[in-house]
């Protein structure tokens, strides 16, 4: 199919598109990567009256380092990612979870901004930012901005806190210290597909083996990416034994409420969670101990 008719709109800098947005409100959809919108376009779920294409505007395409953050602007594709030294030295995390996002096409082409932007929970951005406490920071056409927590700005499914009249202009993760392990595991049909669960861990440990400052996230269970604060509260102090690998699996599974599909039923999502979840701490202590590592 093809999308309806549209209004091209093609700004230059960020206050142009959000004039445009101030203007045109709910019958405008920005344009950026276009990996979500174009097929949401050409099957007539989404119809919009005017298309504001932001791809060219530079200064929202970054990596760089901003005290504890590593922050990326909203146009910094996911092939920047995947090759920034940056990225793999600052927050092997992200740097890991990249690979999973679709094909090499689509990484070409789709957006850190736009992902986020989308508020799809089984996509692989919003796990690793609910997982390091991360930062949205949504641009106003008053030239103001507001920092958002990933709770505050995924909502449910699909659905994020963005008004119509905002636009996402950099996200911010956190600078993952050396000696932390951190690990991102998902399954997925085929390798590219949407994923039926991801996890994204990162943890530290100290001489003795126990675990500290634990963080994890679980994707695609959810209505929203998901931070596991009870199964962080539990493994704080603890060691990574079987039987607290048990009780993890346990924790997990009370605490997602994913939905049956053609893709699987919601008791083997809620298995699966479980599973990853004991995988990818598994990993995550292991890099922490200094074996293996992000690559």
């Amino acid at each position: 199919m093809k999308p309806a008719v549209f209004s091209y709109l093609r700004p230059t800098n960020l206050q142009e598109a959000l004039t445009f947005l101030e203007e045109y409100g709910e019958d405008a959809k920005i344009l950026s990567g276009g990996q979500s919108l174009i097929p949401t376009m050409n099957m007539r779920l989404s119809a919009p009256a005017y298309i504001i294409d932001i791809s060219r505007i530079s200064d929202l395409n970054y990596i760089k380092l901003d005290g504890d953050f590593l922050a990326v602007g909203a146009l910094t594709k996911h092939t920047d990612i995947e090759n920034s030294d940056l990225v793999k030295e600052t927050c092997p995390l992200l740097s890991e979870s990249i690979r999973w996002v679709g094909h090499a096409q689509i990484r070409n082409r789709g957006t850190v901004g736009g992902s986020i932007a989308h508020g799809d929970p089984s996509a692989e951005l919003p796990c690793v930012l609910t997982a390091l406490r991360g930062e949205i920071v949504i641009a106003n056409v008053d030239g103001s901005e507001e920092v958002l927590v990933p709770e505050e700005f995924f909502l449910t499914y699909m659905l994020t806190s963005l008004q119509p009249d905002q636009m996402v202009k950099e996200v911010r993760f956190p600078i993952i210290p050396q000696e932390s392990g951190s690990a991102f595991v998902e399954v997925a049909r085929r390798h590219g597909d949407f994923g039926l669960a991801e996890v994204a861990a990162v943890v530290d440990i100290d001489d003795e083996g126990n675990l500290l400052n634990v963080k994890i996230a679980v994707g695609g269970v959810n209505p929203t990416p998901t931070a596991l604060e009870q199964v962080e509260e539990y493994l704080s102090g603890k060691k990574l034994t079987d039987e607290v690998l048990r009780q993890v699996s346990d924790l997990t599974q009370e605490s997602v409420d994913p939905e049956s599909d053609l893709h699987g039923t919601a008791e083997y999502r809620r298995e699966l969670a479980g599973t990853l979840t004991v995988r990818a701490l598994k990993i995550a202590v292991e890099r922490a101990r200094g074996g293996e590592k992000n690559v």
